[in-house]
């Protein structure tokens, strides 16, 4: 295998893109029993830079409520720049959807936890996500959708 083909990855940088705090019943929220209810959404993008580069952002949003009110908000973009090249086309996406988030979520997970300690609340240290496991169910749902989609149009 020449050096031209020989499969690469490297980070060139990570960085933040964007975060955001927001406690929007603070000071009253601080009065009330500390039993939050706590939703982490989660999103990541690609996008290709040229060159075998590639920003891979990886989007956390942590909202913490005590009964119906907002305690805090703390959403943060988590990014890097990757460079990938000569491999597969399957083993790529896998690299930009799994391996790549996998790499910045601990960055994502700190910046989140000094946001919501800063705001004067407990710690929240988010528990691991397993990016390969999302992955692979995304890729199986996809195909469950595909086989259903082409047994309905064989079916009519």
């Amino acid at each position: 295998m020449s050096e031209q083909n020989t499969p690469a990855f490297n980070i060139q940088r990570v960085y933040i893109k964007d975060a955001s705090f927001e406690s929007p019943n603070a000071p009253q929220i601080f009065k009330k029993s500390w039993e939050p209810q706590v939703n982490l959404d989660m999103n990541t993008r690609a996008v290709d830079l040229g060159e075998n580069a590639y920003e891979i952002t990886l989007m956390l949003t942590v909202t913490a409520k005590i009964e119906d009110d907002v305690a805090f908000i703390a959403e943060i973009q988590q990014a890097g720049i990757f460079t990938i090249a000569n491999f597969p086309e399957e083993t790529l996406k896998q690299m930009l959807a799994a391996y790549a988030p996998n790499i910045l979520f601990p960055y994502a997970r700190t910046t989140i936890d000094n946001m919501i300690v800063q705001g004067s609340f407990p710690a929240l240290m988010l528990a691991p996500i397993n990016f390969e496991g999302l992955y692979q169910q995304k890729l199986a749902d996809e195909q469950a959708s595909a086989d259903k989609s082409t047994e309905e149009s064989t079916q009519h």
